[in-house]
């Protein structure tokens, strides 16, 4: 009994603090809340993307929508005007593959939640994992980095990826248009990397078997399909077919209502991939990820019309004899052979570069523009939220950034965020440690 007042005591006191001190909750990590209302940002370049650019424009928000942009839009007397003269505003940036919100600290296994136990786990949702307080997605967004896919790793089926902003304070808040995506980790014949010691026929072997175990669930899934579909036919419930998790999570694949992420790095993996895909029938519904030797390929993914989700730029060759620059052209030079490419980090603690990415793509021949649609409104398309996202426009979701200058130069500064037209404070523990050491007591001399 005394025990127990202790414990409702303990409690009392520590939801007291929580609610009196929000300061030190935000000390600790905590997102500082975002605002809605009617904003309008006045005396700005506007970069719509999908258009030519607006030399001293307006953009109006209400709520979560882009409510007017132009040279002489009207500002309602109810809008809070920010003027942004000399400024730039973009769309916000779209990373197209993360784990960001899944892992906190990549040595502490508490704080991973990537990776499932097992090789065939499709019903893994990376949704449920998603830490929306996590300090990573703070420094993120005030990099101009609004949405990205954040998905699972290891394994042959991973899990599935979703779609996310970076604002919210739980998970279905994040989530994007309820875009969801099952990963395939494409059986690998290459070295996993310099500590992978096997023989040639040790990798032979182990790939060989990965696509026996693919093959092997995919029939099942198949067969799974078609028994749900006949059952359905007959007007029979969907309670007489039994329940079988990672079934139920290829199911979408195989009727065509869901994409399938193949993540591919080598020259041969990405064309067996696109035959594995052709033969199954799925390549309609491929997105490729990685493809770091995408370039070897470029004209067979072209052929395929497969998207690609290319990345991450700031790499090493994925061999000794290449140049040093082939991570850094891979992407233009998929662009040129015709095919729709996305720009990706692959990362967790380091999206928050995600521009300088794409500033190294369009120096090394993807150009600016290019690069910018890279990471804008392609990313949109290929995962059907183009309506809402990827561009500047009336209609569209408020997910903007302004910037003093170059959103891919390392000197800029982003000013202003708005996530789903909520105005998000610039702040995270980056912004939150340059203050406290900037105007630090004690320890400054005199």
């Amino acid at each position: 009994m005394v025990f127990s007042m202790y414990i409702r005591s303990f409690l009392f006191i520590l939801i007291a603090a929580l609610i009196v001190d929000p300061a030190s909750r935000l000390a600790h990590g905590q997102k500082a809340p975002g605002r809605q209302g009617t904003f309008a940002l006045t005396n700005a370049r506007i970069v719509p993307v999908t258009s030519e650019p607006i030399d001293n424009g307006t953009l109006l928000i209400r709520a979560d929508t882009i409510a007017g942009v132009g040279s002489s839009v009207d500002v309602p007397a109810d809008a809070e005007v920010i003027d942004a003269s000399g400024m730039t505003i973009y769309p916000g940036l779209f990373d197209s593959g993360t784990r960001l919100g899944l892992v906190e600290v990549g040595s502490l296994d508490e704080t991973r939640d990537f990776s499932e136990i097992g090789d065939l786990t499709p019903e893994m949702r990376a949704l449920t994992a998603v830490n929306p307080n996590s300090v990573n997605i703070p420094v993120t967004r005030v990099s101009g980095v609004t949405t990205v896919i954040t998905a699972p790793t290891g394994g042959l089926f991973p899990g599935t990826a979703a779609l996310i902003d970076l604002h919210g304070y739980t998970p279905t808040q994040m989530h994007q248009g309820r875009v969801e995506l099952v990963v395939l980790e494409f059986p690998s014949t290459g070295r996993q990397g310099r500590w992978d010691r096997r023989s040639t026929e040790e990798i032979e072997k182990a790939a060989d078997k990965a696509m026996e175990k693919l093959n092997e669930m995919w029939d099942e899934a198949e067969l799974y399909v078609r028994i749900d579909s006949a059952r359905q036919a007959e007007g029979r419930e969907l309670e007489d077919v039994e329940y079988v998790p990672a079934m139920q999570a290829l199911a979408p694949v195989l009727r065509g209502e869901m994409p399938l992420l193949v993540r591919a790095n080598k020259a041969a993996d990405i064309r067996a991939a696109l035959e594995w895909a052709a033969e199954r029938d799925v390549i309609d519904r491929m997105v490729l990820s990685g493809v770091a030797e995408g370039w070897r390929v470029a004209e067979a993914i072209a052929d395929a019309d497969v998207p690609v989700l290319a990345g991450p730029v700031l790499a090493v060759p994925t061999r000794d004899s290449d140049r040093y620059d082939k991570p850094y052209r891979n992407a233009a030079l998929l662009q040129d052979a015709g095919v729709q490419v996305a720009l990706r980090t692959g990362d967790a603690e380091n999206v928050r570069n995600l521009p300088f990415h794409a500033g190294f793509a369009a120096a090394y021949g993807m150009t600016r523009e290019n690069a910018l649609r890279a990471v804008t409104i392609e990313p949109a398309r290929i995962f059907g939220v183009d309506d809402r996202l990827g561009s500047i426009e009336v209609g569209k979701q408020a997910n903007l950034f302004v910037t003093d200058g170059d959103p891919f130069e390392t000197k800029t500064t982003v000013h202003h965020l708005f996530i789903q037209g909520y105005r998000i404070p610039i702040e995270s523990r980056h912004t939150k440690l340059y203050g406290e050491f900037l105007n630090r007591t004690p320890g400054v001399s005199e």
